[in-house]
């Protein structure tokens, strides 16, 4: 019952989602139309079968079943329909086709601006009713490293403290991971150690290899304090106390959190910790829980032990906040797609279709609430709009890159060279639909 409940969640997150970005996309489309002065036939969200339509003036309005996009059908265009009867007669006044070039880009274009000002205005708004939390990067002391870890692997070692990355310093810890900033060509941080600055550049397959096993976070400089005891738990039984510091377990000097973890996870059998409380050693041995390898205590919040602040942003910075966030997003993507052509990163780890997008956005929910499902709605907006503008016949890019070879030749691809394309391209689409969401099947189910 519980997984039927939670596919139904995730469905419905999904399409909610779906639903907005296509709305807001073909809405567009749409409105630049209308503002043309050409004729719309038809405003679909959705495809079939149909739940039900409406039809007001000249234009039909359709919701399909398939929430998986939508179109907006504008006389004398050829487009999704493949319906080019048209071509036989006359250019009337109201058709897409009798407009100049100019025009016809815009609408074209129109989609994938709203796309774009959505992302904009959903960033504004998070800036200006949640704020920002950041971590100052200078409260964040020293990092534990696990040799297994990737961060091991690019260099880092335990007691580095972090301060920068390609070749800048951040102001705050979250910056870090700037999706522009992690995206690119010659990624580096920078690091003090033993009191020098210095520099560690990452492979080329750095961001696949954070993709399977995670990279540095904040939890990574938690010190070995215990916030709460578990009810009922091996640690209570022990002893242990909220507030208790951990400073040595089997005789080995133990400073963070994580450090602690990986100990009584890897355990077998008694241990024996050495914990300070109240300024005075205190000795006491708990026994993991054999299912679960853990002993029932909980972290320190990041709150309690960094510098924790909340930045709040009146409606100007909160807007130039917007524009950065979408910027710094569409740059992150840019950057990404270029390195997965490039054979940098896997194409099968990064490219997900829409089991990946329904799993990530139920994700973000879960994590983030309300603020999650705005945050990954606003990434998939910029997502969305780049995708459209890749010039793949049947995309948005695709009737873009004819109308300026017409501009620029000033004459019209002929209508059985942009049918065949389209046709092509609509094909090619469906195998990638296809491609993709197999991808996401083996990537969650497969080994």
């Amino acid at each position: 019952m519980d997984w039927i409940i939670s596919i139904s969640s995730t469905l419905a997150i999904f399409i909610a989602a779906i639903f907005i970005l296509v709305t807001i996309h073909e809405l567009g489309h749409f409105i630049a139309a209308k503002f043309f002065k050409m004729r719309v036939d038809k405003f679909s969200i959705g495809f079939p079968p149909k739940i039900f339509s409406f039809k007001k003036g000249e234009t039909k309005y359709v919701l399909g079943a398939t929430p998986l996009g939508g179109y907006v059908s504008i006389a004398g265009m050829i487009d999704e329909s493949m319906d080019d009867e048209f071509l036989e007669q006359e250019p009337k006044e109201d058709e897409f086709r009798s407009k100049p070039v100019w025009q016809r880009m815009i609408v074209i274009t129109a989609g994938v601006i709203f796309n774009a000002i959505l992302a904009v205005i959903i960033y504004t708004g998070i800036a200006l009713s949640y704020g920002e939390e950041v971590i100052p990067i200078e409260s964040v002391d020293s990092l534990y490293i696990p040799e297994e870890s990737v961060a091991h692997d690019v260099g880092f070692r335990t007691g580095d403290r972090i301060i920068g990355i390609n070749g800048e310093r951040v102001e705050y810890f979250n910056d870090i991971f700037n999706p522009a900033a992690i995206t690119g060509r010659d990624l580096s941080f920078m690091i003090v150690r033993d009191g020098n600055v210095q520099s560690l550049s990452t492979p080329p397959n750095f961001l696949d290899q954070i993709g399977e096993q995670g990279f540095i976070n904040s939890t990574y400089t938690l010190p070995s304090r215990i916030s709460s005891i578990l009810e009922g738990s091996p640690a209570e039984e022990a002893g242990f106390q909220a507030g208790d510091k951990v400073v040595s377990i089997n005789g080995k000097q133990v400073d963070y959190w994580i450090q602690m973890v990986q100990i009584i996870q890897n355990a077998e059998g008694e241990l024996d910790f050495t914990v300070m409380r109240n300024g005075r050693p205190v000795e006491m041995s708990v026994t993991p829980d054999p299912e679960t390898n853990q002993i029932g205590i909980a972290a320190p919040n990041p709150s309690d032990v960094y510098n924790v602040q909340t930045l709040n942003y009146n409606l100007v910075e909160a807007v130039g906040q917007g524009f950065k966030k979408s910027e710094d997003t569409f740059v992150g993507i840019i950057q990404g797609i270029g390195m997965m052509f490039s054979g940098d990163i896997s194409v099968r780890q990064n490219l997900g279709g829409p089991v990946a997008i329904a799993s990530v956005t139920k994700q973000a929910t879960d994590a983030r609430g309300f603020l999650g499902f705005w945050e990954i709605t606003a990434f998939l907006s910029i997502t969305l709009a780049i995708m459209n503008m890749l010039p793949i016949p049947a995309l948005d890019g695709g009737h873009f890159m004819f109308l300026l070879y017409e501009g620029i030749t000033r004459r019209e691809p002929s209508a059985k060279v942009r049918m065949g394309l389209q046709q092509i391209g609509f094909l090619f689409l469906i195998g990638l639909i296809i491609l993709v969401t197999f991808n996401d099947i083996l990537r969650t189910f497969g080994s």
